[in-house]
């Protein structure tokens, strides 16, 4: 029996596609100089903000950007400054609200229905996502538990100590009824090492880094490959499941 099911927030439960913190990095690089593709924002989504920063600038053709701007490799202020002006851009993101992705309350409320509790983990700090949980209550999703990677000492995905967190809070008593959920493969990584069911989401995913829109205005075809190829990612990362949708763990479970 499932105890505990346990979201990720941008793009598994609120933020179809997770555009709000993508498009802060591209405008934050851009303002620094340093051209990045949505490509390579996505890579890395999930983690905690200044470690996802840091992977950036690590990655070669970025990196080697860097060097010949400044002359110079990055260092640990590079990466404060570059925080900095990406955490004032997703707030300004997240302060124009928050929309509650297809199908989850109707999800949350089976849950309940059923004695399930609801856990949370994200790669936001604190203060990022207490404009989005505020709007998120606002429009009846409020989770039993939430933390942030300022809970756990700074450390986020993929290290499992948010979740760990959960189900301490939550009274768990055999990780095997546990369920986490989300969107990118930080996530499907933080599942696994802390032990419980790891599931990924299709639809609306930073993996699949389409828009509602854009999703639906897809033919059956070319809908049928882009969850075939979101599939295989979260595959590889080591995922239990894979949902096309929040909706499909009502069956599961």
């Amino acid at each position: 029996m499932i105890e505990a099911v346990i979201f990720d927030w941008a793009g598994t439960t609120v933020d179809y596609g997770c555009f709000a913190p993508v498009q802060a990095f591209l405008d934050t690089f851009n303002e620094k100089g340093i051209s990045v593709t949505m490509a390579e924002v996505r890579e890395p989504m999930g983690m905690l903000k200044r470690a996802h920063i840091a992977t950036m600038l690590e990655m070669p053709r970025i990196n080697a950007e860097f060097q010949e701007k400044f002359g110079r490799n990055f260092n640990d202020e590079d990466v404060d400054g570059i925080l900095e002006v990406f955490t004032a851009k997703l707030m300004a993101e997240l302060s124009e609200g928050t929309q509650l992705k297809p199908f989850l309350l109707e999800t949350v409320e089976m849950l309940r229905e059923k004695g399930i509790k609801i856990g949370t983990t994200t790669g936001y700090t604190a203060d990022m996502l207490a404009p989005v949980a505020k709007r998120a209550a606002e429009l009846g999703y409020n989770p039993d538990a939430t933390f942030t990677p300022d809970d756990t000492d700074g450390i986020g995905r993929p290290k499992p100590f948010m979740v760990e967190k959960n189900l301490e809070v939550l009274g768990v008593k055999d990780k095997a009824n546990v369920i986490k959920i989300g969107d990118t493969i930080s996530d499907i990584e933080e599942g696994k090492n802390a032990g419980v069911r790891s599931f990924g989401v299709i639809e609306g995913s930073s993996v699949m880094s389409l828009s509602e829109a854009e999703y639906n205005a897809l033919s059956d075809e070319e809908k049928a490959v882009k969850i075939a190829e979101t599939k295989e990612v979260f595959l590889k990362a080591g995922a239990d499941e894979v949902l096309l949708n929040l909706s499909e763990l009502v069956n599961f479970i």
